[in-house]
């Protein structure tokens, strides 16, 4: 038989002669909506001993919450609308975990996370299956070469056939697929997991309990008439891992480290089953810190000893209290220590870095050192945005953080005229964040707002009434799409000055066309052949 595991480095080797930077795995986890993704993300902080019980920080008292869903409007609807990011350790490796959001109307806010790691977590419900924003997301990991784990959730509830289901993964997405463990039934005839990579079953000691008692195996044919499992269930759990085995191709490290191989790990994260495996598996084959591309081709390397990184979120109002405003960076070489200025290549200046936190979701601790791989937080007050780089030293710039041109376009009005200043603070805020387009028409006074999807315009009103006191409600606008300008300057203020009541300009004061159809649209690039309409635009 096909030993799958046979290139499987052990679960939990050496780790305290690694350099600092070699013991991190930085991820995310991606996955449609309703996928699991969040209880995910809670016991894996739970099976690494982070947490005591979900949603209760271990080290701080019971009363301190670290759901990762922390905004209202989140916890109101069970989604999550925002990335968060949480550090814990376990076996001396460091895991910064980016929960991202599964709804699609957020996939800037997804899309620039996804920037920011060196693995990710495809999240799959065993019932339904590859869905269209697993899809898209898994594209976006493609086109970044990030390698992927993927958990099949949800075995304790009736759904597809673990072989079928992933032939249907390895067909859509054209992804090798090594399973490394297995389930021993689906629904309610869930009895427990096969670990492939430690040759053992895991089982429950009583109906739908934890998976505490484990059976130790040679070949998955030792398993055959396990005591407290039906033989039914028991042999066609072990004939269908046979098959699975021989057909699938081995685990191969470099196959998966290329994006081309995902290793698989069938559990129920509401059940803690798996969980634990699959942390085990991001320990043990999980990359550690990889080189970033900069402007210029330059490769920065994680071993250098200059400190580099970049902003890829900031956040306002995490703590409303105290009305801060945290911007996300992700290290990608040195050594950070607390107190240390760096350059900020997009304003030309130094500056220092006084308190920079590590985060466990909302909750917050000052961070004295921090290496390349680590995520952040560097409190501020409108000095860093989205696609700054930071460095000691040498002046970089890091690529590849996008604006993505709005889908839906809203005209926005005060319900108080009084408390424009508000507004218009508040939408600079929403706008640095990646929330919004904020976008400012010409010949029009009211600040248009620009989204991805619906749902967008829903968390902002939200956000605007609860963090800033400031009511707002929508008007349609008679615009369907919006390009940036690009060109010769003087090409550009002629193309403004004749259609002024279509042009607007954005948070950086970039040149904005409002098109009222795609027909319009054609027609203005057919027209002005010198100027560029584009839908992206490079941050930083």
């Amino acid at each position: 038989m096909l030993d799958s595991t046979a290139s499987l480095p052990a679960a939990h080797a050496e780790t305290t002669a690694l350099p600092d930077f070699a013991r991190r795995r930085t991820f995310a986890i991606i996955s449609h909506p309703d996928a699991g993704k969040t209880t995910l993300t809670e016991k894996l902080l739970l099976a690494s001993g982070a947490i005591r019980l979900a949603g209760h920080v271990k080290a701080r008292g019971e009363r301190r919450r670290t759901r990762s869903d922390w905004m209202e409007i989140e916890q109101q609807r069970g989604i999550s609308v925002t990335s968060s990011v949480m550090t814990f350790e376990k076996d001396g490796i460091v895991f910064n975990l980016l929960d991202t959001p599964g709804h699609s109307d957020f996939s800037e806010d997804t899309y620039r996370t996804l920037s920011a790691v060196d693995a990710a977590v495809m999240v799959i419900d065993v019932a339904k299956g590859i869905e269209s924003q697993t899809r898209k997301l898994f594209e976006v990991c493609r086109l970044r070469d990030i390698p992927i784990f993927t958990f099949v959730n949800k075995v304790d509830r009736e759904g597809l056939d673990p072989i079928a289901l992933m032939d249907e993964v390895a067909s859509t997405l054209a992804l090798d697929l090594t399973p490394l463990t297995w389930p021993i039934g689906l629904g309610v005839d869930f009895r427990g997991l096969i670990d492939i990579a430690h040759k053992r079953a895991l089982l429950a000691t009583e109906r739908g309990g934890p998976l505490t008692r484990v059976v130790p195996y040679n070949e998955p044919e030792d398993l055959l008439g396990l005591d407290g499992v039906e033989e039914r269930i028991i042999t066609e759990a072990v004939e269908s891992l046979t098959l699975a085995l021989g057909v699938l191709p081995p685990f191969d490290l470099a196959a998966f480290r290329e994006g081309h191989l995902s290793p698989v790990y069938f559990g129920s994260a509401l059940k803690e089953a798996g969980v634990a495996e699959l942390l085990d598996g991001l320990g043990a084959v999980g990359p550690s810190p990889l080189p970033r591309a900069a402007a210029g081709e330059r490769t920065v390397e994680p071993a250098e000893d200059m400190v580099s990184g970049f902003v890829f979120k900031v956040q306002a109002n995490m703590d409303p209290n105290h009305r801060d405003r945290v911007a996300f960076v992700r290290l990608c070489s040195g050594r950070f220590k607390r107190g240390m200025k760096l350059f900020n290549a997009r304003e030309k200046r130094q500056m220092a870095i006084a308190n920079p936190i590590f985060f466990f979701a909302q909750e917050r601790e000052t961070v004295d050192e921090a290496v390349a791989g680590d995520i952040i937080g560097i409190p501020n007050h409108g000095m860093l945005r989205v696609g700054d780089t930071l460095s000691e030293g040498e002046t970089i710039r890091f690529e590849g953080l996008p604006d993505f041109a709005p889908e839906i376009l809203r005209r926005v009005l005060l319900a108080d005229p009084m408390k424009a200043k508000q507004l218009l603070k508040a939408l600079q805020d929403m706008a640095e964040e990646g929330v919004v387009q904020v976008l400012k028409p010409l010949t029009d006074p009211a600040p248009i707002v620009g989204v991805v999807g619906p749902l967008q315009l829903d968390v902002l009103a939200a956000r605007l009434e609860k963090e800033y006191g400031v009511p707002i409600r929508y008007e349609t606008t008679s615009y369907v799409t919006a390009r940036w300008i690009t060109g010769e300057r003087t090409e550009v203020e002629r193309f403004m000055e004749t259609s002024r009541s279509a042009c607007a300009r954005d948070r950086d004061e970039a040149p904005v066309y409002l098109a009222r159809s795609q027909w319009v649209l054609d027609r203005a690039i057919e027209e002005w052949p010198k100027l560029k309409f584009t839908n992206v635009k490079e941050r930083g």
